[in-house]
């Protein structure tokens, strides 16, 4: 038989998940998902109701085995079509648990006034205040069964999957009190005086707290996502596309490649692509974190979501639908968004083992109070024991992280920092190094002449014009800076022959039967050639930070030109940010010694290593790692790749273009450093929250299980009552989500 597994490629997908109502969930769906055949991996987020997975095997396969564990999953397509789907899908729950909540409200505080503020209820001693508490016990029951359904549901799904979870816990909480109730009621008889306790208001009570803290959390959760449908936003939903000769608005999904687009001032940006004809400012704030809007002209790249600030132009689109710049990096913000840093892998695992513990403590409560307890035992067993059912639902457990790192991640993005998952979130708060590479990061990657020095024969444009004339026929980097300048001078360059390239010393050829030789001071002594007079002049400039080149025609000097790769004009505050984050930075480069040490005073790097060849890089993380160091490498994503994957976290440095949205662990949308202190600090900020939120979720049950078991009734006569044990259990889950939301607020300091 043909194995179908291996029909389809292995791709990532993205599930919506239904009917997930507490963290204990989450194992059930994930083991369902890992057992079947073709899954390498799968990732559940409490937070936003989705599923992160890897596999080999057909969708339908996935949604048959979440369907199986008794949720129902559907597969996410469109990031954007999903969102709105979802957003109303939200508010329909949201209004549909208001309802439930009032209703249960509606019956739960007559019962509860009565019973405890002023007794306008009859009390049960006759055969007809027996027949009346029985109509009011089957009203609470279709009450329980309109207000709790899903928790009841819930329960049961549970039991059917051989696990246990929040809605085990109030289901068998608040069954228990009703039932207890209808048995009191209907033998009244033969019970004690003293056991005939009624808990109706008790399970009705539970059930609006547990129902209203649902709805204060599911308005709060809404706004965690606002980066996310900000950068969804952001796409237009037409443009204005040149087909024949008429210029027509079609529909975001029409747009193809290679269509040509008309922009006008004011309007965003639909798909990738390339202008071909005019220019414009384009504000590229919202993808890059980047104020100052950027000049685009003919031939420059435009990103889908920008917004086109002055000019108009026609461009081509290169990138349409999911390929566009934007709708990767949401896609990538999503997948960081349900991804699990370490810290939050130990909450699931609690949370998976915690709700048996639970029903195990509950037991053991009972028989301690039936055994042990006062008078009426069966009246303390009852209440302890639905106490402890109530107040140990691990819904705050399982919030505290998911929801952090979706505040966090979207956060982050705003101000153009892409983190790619959630261990890369938490290692970047933990850094004590960062190292950058010296080119396109610290520098601006583009060389440019920077001094001429002839001799007194020559003039600046001769002496530029005869280096220009023999560097067109090299590839060297620095040779394309002395060719620019004479374009940007508009000089005659001259024609040359026996062009020879010397490895590691420059250049040499000939011009009018003359010898012209150009290089380094290596190549000037192997060639005879004296450089006295602009020695000083030459060691001058290599101690500023630019590379001197000599220039000498038919064995004489006739000058000397220097070329410099300029410092970012914020490197040297990033660098002073990276000081106050408590960071050692450390610079690597392959360039010489001279010139590294110069910009690394400059811009103020603490320690330098030059003259390196890319695996040199490697081995000086390791070395940095070796000595106990948490090493951040900042670097181009593709040059610095060994680097970048060896360090415990990889920035790719860029602008938004292919390469750096798919490079690193963490990726900088604008050619800036201020990005990396930016991710460094809202790191350090998501991860203080998630261990703000397990700590309260952690003292919350640790405290609240042994009050609730009633440790403090034989030293100080105190016994917890279900209602507030149900109350406490709401806010503490709201408690997590809006200390979850204070991240919204983060700005990082200067």
């Amino acid at each position: 038989m043909t194995n179908l597994t291996n029909l389809h490629e292995t791709q990532d997908l993205q599930l919506a998940i239904e009917g997930m109502n507490c963290a204990s969930c989450i194992k059930s769906i994930e083991k369902a998902l890992l057992a079947t055949s073709g899954v390498e991996s799968a990732s559940v987020n409490f937070a936003d109701k989705r599923a992160q997975v890897r596999a080999s095997v057909d969708p339908q396969t996935l949604i048959k085995a979440v369907a199986d564990a008794g949720y129902k999953a559907t597969v996410i397509h469109s990031e954007a079509d999903l969102e709105a789907e979802q957003e109303a899908a939200e508010r329909a729950y949201l209004r549909k648990m208001v309802w439930k909540t009032i209703a249960a409200a509606i019956i739960a505080i007559p019962l509860l006034v009565s019973g405890i503020v002023y007794p306008f209820l009859p009390p049960l001693i006759t055969r007809m205040q027996q027949f009346i508490w029985l109509g009011i016990g089957i009203i609470c029951l279709f009450t329980m069964w309109f207000a709790a359904g899903h928790i009841f549901a819930g329960a049961w799904k549970a039991f059917k999957s051989h696990a246990a979870n929040m809605d085990t816990l109030i289901a068998i909480g608040t069954g228990a009190a009703w039932s207890y109730s209808m048995v009191v009621i209907i033998f009244l008889n033969y019970l004690p005086a003293q056991t005939r306790n009624l808990y109706f208001d008790t399970a009705l009570t539970i059930i609006t707290l547990v129902n209203l803290g649902v709805v204060l959390e599911t308005h709060a959760r809404g706004k965690t996502s606002q980066a996310i449908r900000r950068l969804i936003g952001l796409q237009p939903k037409t443009a204005r596309v040149l087909r024949g000769n008429k210029e027509i608005d079609v529909p975001i999904a029409d747009v193809v490649t290679n269509d040509l687009l008309r922009m006008r001032p004011g309007e965003k940006i639909p798909v990738d692509g390339v202008i071909t004809e005019g220019q414009s400012t384009i504000d590229e704030a919202m993808l890059t974190g980047e104020p100052i809007p950027v000049t685009k002209k003919i031939g420059d790249e435009v990103v889908a979501g920008t917004l086109n600030k002055t000019g108009s132009f026609i461009f081509r689109a290169t990138h349409v639908g999911k390929d566009t710049a934007l709708a990767r990096i949401v896609n990538m913000v999503k997948q960081a968004q349900n991804s699990k840093p370490a810290i939050g892998r130990l909450a699931d695992i609690i949370s998976a083992v915690f709700v048996p513990i639970v029903l195990i403590i509950a037991v053991i409560t009972a028989l301690t109070w039936y055994n042990f307890g006062p008078q009426p035992h069966l009246i303390y067993m009852l209440v302890t024991a639905i106490t402890v059912l109530v107040i140990a639902c691990p819904c705050a457990l399982g919030l505290g992280t998911p929801m952090a790192v979706m505040v966090g991640v979207g956060k982050a993005a705003e101000f153009g920092v892409l983190i790619r998952n959630g261990d890369a979130l938490q290692q970047a708060g933990r850094l004590t190094t960062v190292v950058l590479d010296k080119t396109g990061t610290i520098t601006k990657g583009q060389p440019s002449v920077t001094e001429i020095i002839p001799t007194s024969d020559y003039n600046e444009a001769q002496l530029l014009t005869i280096a220009a004339s023999i560097e067109t026929h090299s590839e060297h980097p620095l040779a394309a800076a002395i060719v620019q300048a004479t374009q940007t001078k508009k000089l005659t360059l001259q024609a040359v022959n026996d062009f020879i390239a010397i490895s590691g010393k420059g250049v040499k050829a000939k011009l009018n039967n003359d010898e012209i030789l150009f290089g380094n001071r290596q190549l000037m002594i192997d060639h005879n050639v004296t450089i006295d007079t602009l020695t000083a002049k030459a060691n001058e400039l290599a101690d500023r930070g630019q590379t001197p080149m000599y220039l000498a025609q038919a064995n004489q000097l006739i000058g000397i030109l220097a070329v410099a790769d300029p410092i970012k004009a914020d490197s040297k505050a990033a660098v002073s940010r990276l000081h106050k984050l408590g960071l050692k930075v450390v610079m690597l480069t392959g360039d010489n010694r001279k010139t590294a040490n110069a910009v690394a005073k400059d811009v103020g790097i603490d320690e330098v290593f030059a003259e390196l060849l890319p695996q040199d890089k490697l081995a000086k993380i390791t070395l940095l790692q070796d000595r106990g160091e948490k090493v951040g490498m900042v670097g181009d994503g593709i040059n610095d790749a060994p680097a970048l994957a060896k360090a415990n976290v990889g920035f790719a440095i860029g602008t938004g273009t292919d390469v750096a949205i798919e490079s690193g662990d963490v990726t900088l949308m604008r050619d800036s450093l201020h990005g990396v202190p930016d991710a460094i600090a809202s790191s350090r900020a998501t991860v203080r929250n998630i261990k703000q939120n397990l700590f309260f979720a952690f003292i919350y049950n640790t405290l609240g299980i042994p009050i609730a078991a009633g440790v403090l009734y034989p030293l100080i006569g105190i016994l917890l009552n279900p209602i507030i044990a149900g109350g406490a259990m709401a806010l503490s889950s709201l408690t997590i989500v809006m200390n979850a939301n204070r991240l919204r607020f983060f700005k990082p300091a200067n």
